[in-house]
């Protein structure tokens, strides 16, 4: 097979594993016709049909998908050598994909790699916004953030933040027209604001600790967000509670634009992890993971 079909191949792995030819021209970075013309044309050489297309779905054929599973770590093992020998430059480069919920990003990421990425403009992030327990060698990450240290086999884990505790807060009109609540019991009977979680769909459950004992209690109200910082801006809007990282309420708590309930309630949780694969990291991983690395004070 010509040389030139190595771009091909690269073509028809990334295509099969996002199962999207939108998705996988962007991760490329070409056009969705050029990567449509790199796949057929693989396919004209093999002789064999490598993708099953649909106007909504791509997945692999039989045969493609045994090309997939064969092709796709020699690939892996070639792209890992390739940033050793890359990481042999004076400067560090390469770019580092990182998938953490909005809160993450914000407080704890961006601010610790501002001064990263200004000492060192080779090495690039790009930062996603998910709540989903994410595969990240499935999806392409390089390491992912998680609360608490609970990872899966074959993944180090970093600890990156100090330890959470989460507020219940709402408007002070909120409570002056619906009271307040004295355990958490009694957010039954309050309008609170939900949280959607990407991973099954399913709704936050707000936890606390009674008496020594983790309490979940499961909220219903008439707003659901799939983003924290609009959970806060409907509280503060008077739409009822907000179960919300208590650094994300402070400027509010401080102004009186919100009022904190149940704080007795509320433990200290084990703070954020950056979780990442235990084989050979390039040298920009190790200097993000460095960066990032939570320090006592």
């Amino acid at each position: 097979m010509a040389r030139e079909s190595l771009n091909d191949l690269v073509a028809f792995v990334t295509v099969a594993r996002e199962q999207s030819f939108t998705r996988a021209a962007a991760q490329l970075g070409v056009s969705q016709s050029a990567l449509s013309h790199s796949v057929r044309g693989l396919e004209t050489r093999l002789g064999v049909r490598l993708l099953t297309r649909t106007t909504r779905s791509v997945s692999p054929t039989t045969a493609g998908q045994r090309l997939l599973e064969s092709l796709a770590p020699r690939l892996e093992e070639i792209w890992n050598e390739l940033s050793v020998i890359g990481d042999m430059r004076d400067t560090p480069t390469g770019t580092v994909r990182i998938t953490a919920t909005d809160y993450a990003i914000k407080y704890l990421l961006w601010p610790k790699l501002t001064p990263l990425l200004r000492e060192y403009p080779d090495i690039k992030v790009e930062l996603a916004n998910e709540y989903a327990l994410t595969d990240i060698a499935a999806n392409s990450y390089d390491a992912g953030v998680r609360l608490g240290e609970q990872i899966t086999n074959g993944m180090i884990s970093v600890r990156i933040g100090p330890d959470i505790r989460f507020a219940v807060v709402g408007s002070p009109d909120y409570f002056h027209k619906n009271g307040k609540p004295l355990a958490p019991e009694d957010l039954i009977g309050h309008r609170c604001i939900n949280l959607r979680l990407s991973t099954h769909g399913g709704l936050y459950a707000w936890e606390f600790e009674k008496n020594g004992h983790e309490v979940k209690v499961r909220v219903e109200g008439q707003v659901t967000f799939n983003d924290i910082f609009q959970v806060i801006d409907a509280a503060i809007d008077g739409f009822g509670l907000a179960h919300v990282p208590e650094e994300m309420a402070e400027q509010y708590l401080a102004t009186g634009r919100l009022v904190r309930v149940l704080d007795a309630f509320c433990p200290a949780w084990e703070g954020h992890h950056l979780y990442y694969p235990s084989r050979q990291s390039s040298r920009a991983l190790s200097m993000v993971v460095d960066a990032l690395r939570h320090r006592q004070r």
